[in-house]
């Protein structure tokens, strides 16, 4: 009796001891296999934010303006005061524009890009990579870039008087600083001469781009992109959507882009390559608009119908009623009549359905240029 307790101890011992060296070896191998997966996720997450950032550049900023030294995400967030929504002068694609004054005592407009932006970061890059190079009294300056982190700031040039848009459907107040006060102003309609000088700047800025050894499509021109300063000199804006193109001169999109009201039919048919035909429509648009102060995606109002802007323009002229289409606080008396004729015959000869057959815009500024003389 004796012996056989002592080998059913032994016998339990030894499960025992089994067990407990099992226990021993099956925590180790999931010990080294968590290793090894933290090993193995380190790599794939890390890289990556490196990877995009490393993209746009090594540094954290760059200026492209001698006047300014190289630019901190801290100064900029002082500047702004923390990006506060009082400062905000306006919502351009991706991203709000704040007004600010640099530590130097520059005033500048910077763009903040948002984070979640349906392709936030290509987006940035078009605007750094392109604006970075272009000199032209009617594009808008970019003097510099700040990224940290996931955060992308531009810096631009600060233009006085607003944008086009605001001057031709918000003619109510202006506000403005007058030794660090704010003063409001009335915001006078724009002569026809003024008319015709913001014009004949957008256009001059367009044949700029569209002549380049790589043209430049902006793809996004509207009233609100055209910016004026003190002189009422137009500034084209907002190069979010801009492409650069090949000797093709088409950029191949998956993507339809720009503003509702703004873009060529060939659109509404599926057909997304770019051309520079698609900133003429657009401009041809935005000559209607700035002649009619009428926005281009609302209807109008044409023998009891309600029509498009561009059909309304073309039925217009049939009819030689374009004396009726000039907005109506500009001075009848003060108009050449020939000349308005002309003027809306340009605009028409941008927004002609088949792109083959829109000018190119070397040629619009020549036809503009002879209204002005």
């Amino acid at each position: 009796m004796g012996s056989s307790i002592q080998g059913l101890l032994a016998a339990v011992a030894s499960f025992f001891f089994v067990t407990i060296l099992f226990a021993i070896v099956l925590f180790i191998c999931k010990t080294r296999r968590k290793r090894t997966h933290r090993s193995r996720a380190l790599p794939r997450t890390q890289p990556d934010r490196v990877t995009e950032l490393s993209s746009v550049t090594t540094w954290d900023s760059a200026t492209f303006d001698p006047s300014l030294n190289q630019i901190s995400m801290s100064e900029l967030l002082l500047a702004t005061k923390n990006f506060s929504s009082d400062l905000i002068i306006g919502d351009g694609s991706f991203g709000f524009v704040y007004k600010a004054q640099l530590s130097n005592g520059a005033t500048v407009a910077i763009k903040k890009l948002d984070k979640d932006a349906f392709q936030g970061f290509r987006e940035f890059r078009a605007e750094m990579e392109t604006l970075g190079k272009l000199r032209h009294r009617n594009i808008v300056k970019i003097l510099g870039y700040c990224v940290s982190d996931m955060d992308r700031v531009l810096i631009y040039e600060f233009i006085e008087k607003g944008s086009l848009d605001q001057w031709l459907h918000d003619t109510s107040l202006e506000s403005g600083d007058v030794d660090g006060s704010k003063q409001l102003n009335c915001r006078l309609p724009l002569s026809w001469e003024t008319r015709l000088k913001v014009i004949g700047g957008v256009a001059d800025g367009l044949a700029y781009l569209h002549c380049l050894d790589k043209p430049i499509i902006h793809r996004d021109i509207k009233a609100s992109n055209v910016l004026l300063d003190s002189d009422f000199e137009a500034h084209i804006a907002d190069f979010g959507l801009a492409r650069r193109i090949d000797t093709s001169h088409s950029h191949v999109s998956t993507q339809v882009a720009g503003t509702m009201g703004y873009m060529p039919p060939e659109y509404m048919g599926g057909n997304t390559a770019a051309t520079v035909m698609l900133d003429v429509y657009s401009f041809g648009i935005l000559m209607i608009e700035i002649a009619t102060q009428r926005r281009p995606n609302l209807p109008v109002m044409l023998d009891r119908t309600e029509v498009g802007l561009v059909e309304w323009a073309r039925k217009m002229v049939e009819g030689n009623r374009e004396m009726e289409m000039v907005e109506s606080n500009n001075s009848m008396e003060e108009l050449d009549e020939d000349k308005v004729k002309e003027y809306f015959r340009i605009a028409c000869m941008c927004t002609n359905e088949k792109s083959r057959e829109r000018p190119a815009m070397g040629k619009v500024v020549e036809l503009l240029n002879q209204l002005t003389t």
